[in-house]
């Protein structure tokens, strides 16, 4: 395998492209087990009939663990955002019907949402009465199945030459309410700065779910304590900010 050609650089791992094949090669200090339950989860969603790229072999390269899989051939909707301004409305639409397609799936297997986000609740940098004020929340929030892609956003979605979406990066995949999938990706859209686009996002989402706002707004706090974790520094201030919205009863 070769790992000259760099396509993507992300926290702790890096992408490369070989031929029809993309590499994702993690660093050496790299949990094991996370490799191997990222790799599971994948392999799930590969069951269901969703547009994804495919495993092929899970291997060892100079001691650090990397997953190969289809290259797929295309632009991301991110891309294709900045190149048509005056088609965004057109594309988040399309961002959320390939998310409403995600979340018609079942996965039974898949780590169930909820204790996902305990754990992480669990590790957030907030006091022990926000923690118990977010687990109870979670608890109280109805419990559902579906399969939810847990970084869902523009730059994962990439349209081939055909117009096929394929989704990819299914790292943090897991089962659930598929409200807290979308307060994710509302997050991830302020995290980039746009605040348009989150808005128009959410309302496309709920007018098309024919879900209440107010719902997936309750998922927010849940949601942001959770994903402040793993973040870098200044998006950790910024999603602890979210989680002072829980209100206190």
């Amino acid at each position: 395998m070769k790992l000259d050609k760099v396509i993507a650089v992300r926290t702790a791992k890096t992408i490369y492209r070989d031929g029809d094949k993309v590499i994702k090669l993690f660093n050496e200090d790299y949990s094991k087990a996370d490799v191997l339950n990222e790799a599971l989860g994948h392999a799930r969603v590969e069951e269901t009939d969703l547009h994804i790229p495919k495993i092929h072999e899970v291997v060892k390269i100079d001691g650090k663990w990397a997953i190969v899989m289809d290259y797929i051939e295309g632009k991301t909707l991110e891309q294709l955002m900045l190149e048509n301004p005056e088609k965004k409305n057109e594309y988040i639409e399309l961002l959320v019907d390939l998310q409403m397609q995600v979340h018609a799936h079942k996965a039974p297997l898949l780590t169930r949402l909820k204790d996902k986000m305990n754990r992480k609740i669990d590790q957030a940098e907030v006091d022990a009465t926000t923690r118990y004020e977010l687990h109870t929340r979670l608890e109280s929030m109805p419990k559902h199945n579906k399969v939810c892609h847990g970084d869902f956003n523009p730059s994962n979605i990439i349209i081939t030459p055909d117009g096929t979406p394929y989704i990819v990066d299914w790292a943090h995949v897991t089962q659930g309410n598929a409200s807290a999938d979308v307060a994710r990706t509302y997050l991830l859209f302020y995290l980039d700065g746009d605040l348009q686009g989150a808005e128009t996002y959410l309302d496309t989402f709920c007018k098309k779910s024919d879900t209440a706002k107010q719902y997936v707004q309750k998922w927010m706090p849940i949601v942001a304590a959770s994903q402040s974790v793993k973040g870098k520094p200044e998006e950790r201030q910024f999603l602890l900010g979210w989680v002072d919205v829980v209100e206190y009863e």
